[in-house]
């Protein structure tokens, strides 16, 4: 991926251009110390000056009112703040009248931002004031006051704080006023410039020290580049939060949100004052100290899939080669690319008017539908369908261009959704909240409607990643989560009348990936490359989660590594220097996988005997457990030596009826309560009893007996035994209460007991029989 710059050959400023805007995806505005602002049009590649302003003005910052709220379009979105070297705050319109100038700072005013709702305007001062004013140029407060001036500003992605230079420092400072400020030594110089990209909650800072720095929201330093040349003069956000572009002497490069370069020009430019991007993310422009307005667009975008690559050639023109037969087909649309995705088979592009849908079977007829913005942010694949974010709104279409559905959540920002904080599977769709980012909304993908009752899922802390696995039934779905403490999480998207069981099954997780063709999750972990064969197995045997986890060093990754795609046997791990590496995972695990889904336990037993690896074993113990395949599991376990859960496997298969049998599957897994409830449901009320016994849960087995009226007597005899092999005197109330008044008498509880079992093989039996009956009729 690089920018292809262009540059007129004489500039149309007569002095330097200090600051640049644009108004839609084709035109630009900018300002000079000529006191001319110019208008671009890019469809027509003219310039005509829009106002000559007065000789006091030198203009230094510029920004347009944010066009959309939430993502909404907005009336009134038609004009500006520009700041100038005279002190001065000028709200001017589209057609250049300055509506109002207001005295904002003593000395020049260094910078000015709306935040992104529109609804505040901050600027920052050579006086080191820092000043919010409303929509209309009404100062509301002075945010912050400091001796040295504050060279570049910018709002948190909730515009409840922000970020600002004082020096070498940068500040994160709340707007609520007793809340906590952050500040911490950023650069070795003054800085500069910053950005503070929505969608990532990344920051972005450059400085005299000729380097520009990435840093999270905490002040932790994520990348750091190398020295320049000269001062890093600008820095810019993507809209999209992917890349960013960075400004100095003669230099202009393209980078990716991890820091590592993916460009470097050296465009004819003195230095880079300013560097805006278009709305939908493909154009850049930048203002030059010689005059010039540099412009620039991203092309040689690259997506792989399989034995497919693709290349964006030209702004409207992309090109596909087939790695097997090094076939070429070239793909032509009407508009420009904005975005694009390649995965499950289909290549989809979105343009700033339609959807090009591409099948990898046939590149010669895509299926085009029209969009509804043409401001298209995002794009996530499943297999079955795909899910677009355009503008403000969440499209599902399949992949012959049906509108499937359209989920909606009141307050959320869609606009500024990213792949770590949406995830799609063929049956649901997972959203983390934009506004308290502990939240995740569940979807079903078909109907658009929250899954269940409605609730989202709540997690302790903020949720950085969300992930949804690919494969088998939707009951069965699971999502992934790493928290903003590395942890990694496991939980079920569908209830199913329990509460969210949720299971921590890794720690100090960097990046993780579902595999596209079987429940496996693979991560770096600890600096380890780690992949977990079977993450489900935590909701039918806890013990058996550290078996099933394959883990290796990753120090070929270097830190910190990003998964790019787990497909088939194959990792796809981008390094920190941008790098692509690829890693082998046994093909086993998957296989296990396919034999289990379609019942072929034969087959899954033979390759863990042909494997002799105790992780597959392990495994295929809690995929058969999952599955109440009781024989396979039996044998599974005995491979990994777990004697006491083979012999209680065996004691369940000698149960006679199939609900204490399923009950007692339940309670292998520790779902004791859906045990109790499915014996009690089957009038099997000694065996609901007998459970809470052998656990010990002494007062619920006796609220159990007292409320059936039945089997008092053998609590208080086992609750008896139990004190007496310990030595120990009864001091339970109830206990106390009902021993006085109840005889116990062991010869007469045992009697009850087989008449209990007698009772349960009769009814056993009756069911078969009445069941073979049904089935000759």
């Amino acid at each position: 991926m690089r920018l292809k710059t262009s540059l007129l050959k004489e500039p149309k400023h007569r002095e330097l251009v200090s600051c640049v805007g644009w108004t839609s995806a084709d035109e630009l505005y900018s300002c000079s110390d000529d006191h001319q602002i110019l208008r671009w049009n890019l469809l027509t590649n003219d310039s005509s000056v829009l106002v000559r302003l007065q000789d006091q003005i030198y203009p230094l910052d510029l920004h347009w009112l944010p066009k959309s709220l939430s993502g909404k379009k907005q009336a009134g979105a038609e004009s500006f703040a520009l700041t100038s070297t005279d002190g001065k705050l000028h709200l001017v319109s589209k057609s250049g009248r300055v509506e109002k100038s207001v005295e904002a700072h003593r000395g020049a005013v260094l910078a000015g931002r709306w935040n992104h709702d529109g609804t505040a305007l901050i600027t920052a001062g050579e006086d080191g004031q820092l000043k919010i004013w409303s929509k209309s140029g009404m100062l509301r407060s002075t945010l912050a006051q400091q001796g040295t001036p504050v060279y570049s500003v910018a709002w948190a992605p909730d515009s409840g704080r922000v970020l600002y230079t004082s020096g070498r420092q940068l500040v994160i400072k709340p707007l609520q006023p007793s809340a906590k400020v952050l500040q911490w030594k950023a650069h070795d110089g003054v800085i500069l410039k910053v950005d503070w990209s929505a969608v990532n909650d990344l920051i972005l800072s450059g400085g005299e020290d000729c380097k520009y720095k990435v840093w999270d929201s905490y002040g932790r330093l994520l990348f750091s580049s190398s020295a320049h040349d000269y001062p890093v003069t600008s820095v810019a956000w993507a809209p999209d939060g992917e890349l960013f572009a960075m400004g100095s002497f003669h230099t202009l490069r393209l980078c990716d949100k991890t820091g590592w370069s993916y460009s470097l020009e050296k465009p004819s430019t003195g230095s880079l004052f300013s560097l805006a991007w278009s709305a939908d993310g493909t154009q850049l422009a930048g203002a030059c100290g010689n005059g010039h307005v540099l412009f620039a667009h991203v092309v040689e975008q690259r997506w792989e899939w399989r034995n497919f690559e693709i290349t964006l050639t030209k702004r409207r023109t992309m090109q596909v080669r087939n790695v097997l037969n090094d076939a070429v087909d070239v793909l032509e649309f009407r508009d420009r690319v904005i975005k694009a995705s390649l995965a499950h088979g289909h290549l989809v592009v979105t343009t700033s008017l339609q959807c090009y849908v591409y099948s990898a079977k046939n590149w010669n007829t895509p299926l085009i539908f029209d969009l509804k913005e043409g401001t298209v942010s995002l794009i996530v694949q499943a297999e079955r369908h795909f899910l677009l974010v355009d503008g403000a709104e969440l499209f599902v279409y399949s992949y012959e261009g049906r509108l499937v559905s359209s989920p909606k959540s009141p307050g959320m920002r869609m606009d500024i959704l990213s792949s770590q904080s949406i995830s799609l599977s063929n049956d649901s769709i997972a959203i983390r909240d934009t506004s308290d980012e502990r939240v995740v909304f569940l979807f079903e993908a078909q109907t658009g409607k929250a899954i269940g009752d409605g609730k989202p899922l709540i997690h302790k802390i903020e949720v950085v990643f969300v992930a949804l696995d690919q494969c088998g039934p939707s009951n069965d779905r699971r999502i992934a989560l790493i928290d903003k403490n590395r942890d990694l999480y496991l939980t079920s998207v569908r209830k199913l009348g329990r509460a969210h069981s949720i299971h921590k099954i890794g720690s100090m997780v960097d990046t993780m990936a579902w595999n596209d063709s079987a429940n496996i999750l693979c991560g770096i972990q600890d600096s380890r490359f780690t992949v977990w064969y079977y993450p489900s197995v935590v909701f039918v045997d806890k013990d058996l989660l550290p078996k099933t986890i394959f883990s290796r060093d990753s120090s070929e990754f270097s830190r910190p590594p990003q998964m790019v795609s787990y497909e088939g046997s194959q990792v796809t791990v981008r390094r920190v220097d941008g790098s692509l590496v690829r890693s082998a995972v046994s093909p086993y695990p998957s296989l296990l996988h396919e034999y289990t889904s379609s019942g072929r336990w034969e087959d899954a037993l033979r390759i863990c005997r042909f494997a002799k690896d105790q992780t597959l074993w392990s495994c295929l113990a809690g995929l058969a457990m999952a599955n109440r395949e009781l024989s396979t599991a039996e044998v599974a376990y005995a491979a990994i030596g777990e004697i006491d859960k083979v012999q209680y496997i065996n004691f369940i298969k000698d149960l006679p009826s199939r609900d204490s049998c399923l009950a007692h599957m339940l309670l292998f897994s520790g779902h004791v309560q859906e045990a109790e409830a499915t014996l009690l449901q089957a009038n099997l009320n000694y065996h609901a009893i007998q459970i809470h016994i052998n656990l010990y849960n002494w007062d619920r087995a006796l609220e159990l007996a007292v409320k059936y009226k039945t089997h008092v007597d053998t609590v208080l005899a086992h609750r008896q035994k139990f004190l007496q092999d310990f030595g120990k005197q009864e001091t339970n109330k109830r206990f106390l209460q009902y021993s006085e008044g109840v005889e116990v008498d062991w010869e007469k509880i045992q009697a009850k007991i087989e008449m209990e079992f007698a009772m349960e093989r009769e009814k056993a039996a009756n069911s078969s029989v009445r069941s073979s009956v049904s089935i000759r009729r």
